[in-house]
């Protein structure tokens, strides 16, 4: 029998962009990455832009992948507990996931202690110093409204349309993103104003689309998670700590 010790993180698979060729080779490589976590999983969180798009009307949802759900599924009847967060690609994520793959689904923050140790965790978009326009406009997509309104445009036309923007954004580019200093990464900004009132031993973060492992004082860590269009990259919490790795098929 199996030893369930272990708690996994990863974000922004974008699944869905850039085309359907390429977000099938990227969904085989997260379905593969899950099937080599299932034996010691204790719990998986996914940090959010797990999809490019996500909007659930009523009675339909985005359609496609079929074996990132199965292995979800899988995963779930096996024990392990997976905690899904809202990106701002996938924010419209309501009971559909809950209620067929028991996912639990994070709008904002989340704080855990595992092992002793204390996370903040969050996918990381709207956070720290800058970025007012998107700030703005996430309140308004989050807004009841703004939700109300989307879901009265049929599904052919919302859906094309969001995926047309999808089109445009930086990691349908293929853009990879460089590092700006610890001065300048609005998320190590943000995450060392946190602890001016408040310990946490790990910040983790998606969003940001660059594996980073930055300590902030002697005893905290920021960890962003990167994406899975050129990096592969996720963390591992065990025994030993919280590590940032990298997957690659054995196949």
């Amino acid at each position: 029998m199996s030893i369930r010790n272990k708690i996994y993180f990863a974000s922004d698979f974008h699944l869905g962009v850039a085309d359907y060729k390429l977000s099938r080779q990227r969904e085989a490589n997260v379905v593969a990455w899950l099937d080599s976590i299932k034996e010691d999983a204790s719990e998986l969180y996914l940090v959010g832009d797990v999809f490019d798009f996500w909007f659930e009307y009523r009675h339909a949802v985005p359609k496609g992948f079929t074996r990132f759900f199965g292995k979800l599924a899988e995963l779930a009847d096996l024990g392990v507990r997976i905690i899904m967060f809202k990106g701002n690609h996938d924010m419209w994520m309501f009971g559909y996931l809950s209620k067929e793959m028991g996912v639990e689904i994070v709008s904002d923050e989340l704080i855990i202690e595992r092992g002793g140790k204390r996370f903040y965790i969050h996918h990381g978009d709207g956070l720290g110093p800058g970025d007012l326009k998107y700030k703005v406009l996430k309140k308004i997509f989050r807004s009841k409204v703004c939700q109300w309104l989307f879901a009265r445009i049929h599904p052919n036309l919302g859906i094309g349309i969001a995926l047309a923007w999808s089109r445009r954004s930086r990691i349908a580019g293929l853009k990879k993103e460089r590092f700006l200093g610890d001065e300048k990464e609005w998320l190590v900004v943000y995450s060392k104003e946190i602890l001016k009132r408040e310990h946490f031993d790990y910040f983790i973060y998606g969003h940001r689309h660059l594996p980073l492992d930055i300590k902030l004082n002697e005893s905290s860590r920021y960890v962003n998670l990167g994406e899975w269009i050129s990096y592969f990259s996720y963390a591992v919490f065990d025994a030993e700590g919280l590590s940032l790795r990298y997957f690659k098929r054995n196949d």
